[in-house]
């Protein structure tokens, strides 16, 4: 049970967080699609496509090893050994930060006329180096407080992350020459360097006083570099293969959006729509399932550490279900009021054409996010990346040749494409390793009840006439349709006894503990 609170509150606290950096950084996105156009974000986007296999070199599986070994250690008892373990991976995550950051540079002109194809996009690559260091050892920490239990950390260095680098990218665009694309996407790229500069220096201090408790503790072996490497290294190979796959794929887009007969311009501002403004969009409520799916990793770990089996597979269970239960809401929602979305947020009512096309994709994603979650916390790491190569393999095999001919529906056909293969590989796989109980009724019934809460949310919005393409008439609509659901899924008895008596066990644990600590 003290396992399942603190994922809870964990997952609760980050939630908070990411729903409030999520707000910040969609309004931040409005602001820059107001700034820079479609076209501009299109080009940005292009330019992050080769930006993030230059992270995932400087990274190069590091995060994910801190928090595995970390967890390790403690499921073991070697309290000492965390000290050492984040000693370790910071010394490997400098080494590949500056090697990543030396290596952009010099290559930035030839990746950027020569791969991206746009000189446009040279300066903002030699721009994005200087931040890979930082970057990189950034993450050692923030898989260490994710390890250790202590998000709100590494949560609240993240927001100010996000503060500092919007704050500079404003400025930065009163220097930036209007309607200049290379020198505004420049402009986007120092608020990054700004921003992951001023987290590094504040989750070290933050680590520094919070290392000091693992003081006194000796280490019970020295094995720590040799482990790391063994994590790190297929790991960071796998990412290379899958994040070049991918960053083909984002390059080759826009131009097999050029051979099917559009123009230049046209090709990066049909891009940066679905890449830049709707999915920043229909991804926006997965904050929860996002935090759960970090969380979810050393919870596990130490459980498997430890041999709890059953408890791997109720656990693995019930979030699953749960994932289902809100992912169907969503896509609902998404689909009901996705005009209004569209409209409200962008003014562009091709957005929220595209938002009701990916809506009934939430599910599958969702659902995906936490099951890979779930298969890195059970040591399947290498499963998942496998996975993911064949995903990029294929998108890009399907890139190349379909797009040319069909464009944009063809692209939308691919997404849906890929996505469904990788779930499918994935679900696959945690079904080997545990025992997952599911029922189907599930499915039927919350789609009922998603379906049922937007018709009363549409109805009651007419009958107080409030102006559905307003930003009052969605969070009514909102609300009114998240209220009709969870109504009807108690009347459907969707939501098993087990889950609710769970959830209120551990509240009910809550609050004594918060009496015992005022007593």
């Amino acid at each position: 049970m003290k396992q399942s609170r603190t994922l809870i509150y964990n997952t609760i606290l980050l939630t908070a967080t990411s729903v409030l950096m999520r707000i910040i950084g969609l309004l931040f996105q409005v602001f820059l699609s107001g700034k820079i156009g479609s076209a501009g974000i299109g080009l940005f986007q292009l330019i992050m496509s080769v930006g993030i296999f230059a992270q995932t070199v400087a990274i190069s599986g590091i995060r994910f090893t801190t928090t595995r070994l970390v967890s390790e250690e403690l499921g073991k008892g070697n309290i000492g050994g965390v000290r050492k373990t984040v000693r370790s991976c910071l010394m490997y995550a400098a080494f590949t930060g500056f090697a990543a950051s030396f290596i952009l540079f010099q290559m930035s002109n030839y990746l950027g006329t020569g791969i991206i194809g746009d000189e446009r996009t040279v300066l903002s690559l030699k721009l994005l180096s200087m931040s890979l260091p930082w970057m990189a050892m950034g993450t050692v920490f923030a898989g260490y407080f994710t390890a250790v239990c202590r998000v709100i950390k590494s949560a609240v260095v993240q927001l100010f992350e996000q503060l500092v680098r919007i704050v500079t990218v404003i400025l930065a665009l009163q220097i930036a020459r209007h309607g200049d694309l290379e020198q505004m996407c420049a402009a986007v790229i120092a608020g990054g360097i700004a921003g992951e500069t001023f987290s590094f220096l504040l989750i070290l201090v933050i680590y520094l006083f919070d290392k000091r408790r693992y003081r006194g503790y000796k280490v019970q072996g020295d094995k720590i570099p040799s482990r790391m490497f063994s994590i790190a290294v297929p790991l960071a190979l796998s990412a290379y293969a899958r994040t070049a796959l991918t960053a083909a794929e984002n390059i080759l887009i826009p131009r097999g959006f050029r051979k099917s007969g559009v123009s230049s311009e046209e090709a990066l501002s049909s891009y940066g729509i679905i890449q830049g403004m709707v999915f920043p969009i229909i991804t926006f409520p997965s904050a929860f399932f996002a935090s759960l799916s970090e969380l979810i990793v050393p919870e596990l770990t130490e459980a498997q550490v430890r041999g709890k089996t059953e408890y791997i597979s109720v656990t693995s269970t019930r979030l699953l279900r749960l994932c289902l239960i809100f992912s169907i809401c969503v896509m609902a929602v998404l689909t009901e009021f996705s005009d209004e979305l569209g409209t409200v947020i962008y003014k562009d009512p091709e957005v929220g054409a595209m938002i009701k096309i990916f809506a009934f994709l939430m599910p599958i994603m969702y659902l995906d996010t936490v099951t890979d979650g779930m298969l890195r916390g059970l040591g399947q790491h290498m499963y998942s990346m496998y996975f993911n190569i064949l995903d990029s393999l294929l998108c890009l095999v399907l890139v190349a040749n379909v797009l040319p001919k069909y464009a944009v529906p063809g692209y939308i056909a691919i997404l849906y494409i890929s996505e469904i293969f990788n779930f499918t590989l994935s679900i696959g796989r945690l079904m080997q390793i545990t025992k997952i109980r599911f029922k189907l009724g599930v499915i039927t019934k919350s789609l009922l009840s998603a379906f049922g809460g937007v018709s009363a949310a549409r109805v009651c919005v007419h009958w107080i006439k409030i102006p559905f393409a307003s930003v009052i008439g969605l969070i009514v609509s909102v609300v009114i349709s998240a209220v009709v659901y969870i109504t009807l899924l108690f009347l459907f008895n969707t939501l098993p006894e087990d889950d609710i008596a769970w959830i209120r066990r551990i509240f009910r644990h809550r609050e004594n503990a918060k009496k015992q600590e005022g007593h």
